[in-house]
Formats: C-alpha cells, structure tokens, sequence
C-alpha cells in the first residue's frame, strides 16, 4: 500500500447488520463496522476488513489523505474524521468517514513536521525546543489537501518562538483558527534556555576550618 495512494475494501452492512450486537459479529468475523456521511447522499453502513485497515492506520498519511472506498463495486472519495479504538488493547472498533464532494472545501487535521532541530543556533547553543502542537486544521478543497506542513526551525535562536501564522501553507490552504474572530495566533514551537540543575552544598562535605570561627568557639 503506497503512503500516497489508500483504497479498501468494504462491504456493505444492512439494516439488520447493524447496533452492538451486529458489530461484534462482525469484529468476530475480522470485519470492523464504519460509515460514510455527508455530501447529497444517504449515510451508507460498511463494514472493513480488520487487516486492511490496521495495516492502513500504520501510516500518518492515512489521516489526510483522500481515501478510496470500494463498496459491492462502487467506490466512494472520502477521509477519515473519527476512529474508535478498543480502550485497552488498541485495535480498531468503528471508523466514520466523510465524503468527499468535488468543489466543496473540507476541514481536516494536518500532521506538523518540525525539521532542521540539529542544525539551529539555539540547539547548538544548548537550547531546549519545544514544540507545542502536533496537528493543526486546515480548510482547503480536496484536491489541495496537503500530507503534512512542514515548519523549519534551523534558523531558531534561544529565546524565538513561532506561531500558527509563521507556517507556511500551501495554495488554497488555510488555518482554520486564523480564520475565526476569536481565533488567536498561538505558539507552536519555541527555543527555551538550557535547563540549569541547582547545586546543593552537603552539610557532611564541610570542613572544620569552614565554619565560622564564632561557631568554633561556641562548640569549645
């Protein structure tokens, strides 16, 4: 499966295959249950073959990517916008999908790559980066969804700090929460000062001729 390019394969689940007693059939069967929602169409139930879809969820690209869902033949655009996991053991327990409709912008959550850390003034100089997010949503048309954002900090010095909007977006991308009146331009990473660790004195270590000689004299 190419990190570029997803399709699975699903079936479809009827009336009768669906609630919770439906889907752990289906998980005993190695299925696991999902939907495909939105554009003009009805909701559709599907159910997805378990391995497929682990060996898909292993790469960070899965989540922004547009994704395609072949279902009794026909195949539907979509993107992932809700997983749920087995609170305990981590595997996958249903899946939302939403689809994917040509002209209409989509609001989705792009991984950030922070790259060049070794190579920044600040790092060099001792400094602690420190990132503060790890994904940011973006609103684009399908067509424009990028990977990831990349943000390079090589050029960091102690003390700097980025924000949302010192990313640098591809075209037809936008933050979401730079759009918004209330949104704020929040930091996202930042190159802290070294972390100094306090030396304490040990009271057993102290010579005698260190004491102060009034304390001397009050031991004689």
């Amino acid at each position: 499966m190419s990190t570029n390019h997803f399709e699975l394969t699903a079936v479809d689940r009827s009336v009768e295959q669906q609630g919770k007693g439906a889907s752990r059939r289906l998980r005993k069967q190695n299925l696991v249950p999902a939907i495909i929602y939105g554009g003009d169409a009805e909701p559709t139930a599907i159910a997805l073959r378990n391995n497929e879809l682990v060996k898909a969820l292993e790469f960070e690209a899965f989540f922004s990517h547009i994704l395609k869902i072949e279902v009794n033949g026909e195949v539907h655009q979509a993107v992932i916008k809700d997983l749920q996991r087995h609170p305990a053991k981590g595997y996958p327990m249903h899946v939302d999908f939403q689809r994917i409709v040509k002209g209409q912008t989509i609001h989705m959550n792009v991984p950030v790559h922070f790259v060049g850390k070794e190579d920044a003034p600040g790092t060099k100089n001792g400094g602690v980066l420190s990132t503060l997010v790890s994904d940011v949503e973006v609103v684009c048309l399908p067509s424009q969804l990028p990977e990831y954002l990349e943000v390079d900090v090589s050029n960091m010095e102690i003390g700097d700090t980025y924000r949302l909007s010192d990313i640098v977006l591809p075209e037809g991308t936008v933050i979401h929460e730079l759009e918004l009146e209330d949104g704020t331009d929040r930091t996202i990473v930042n190159m802290q000062p070294p972390t100094v660790e306090p030396v304490e004195d040990d009271a057993d270590d102290v010579d005698a001729d260190d004491v102060p000689a009034t304390e001397q004299n009050d031991e004689e």
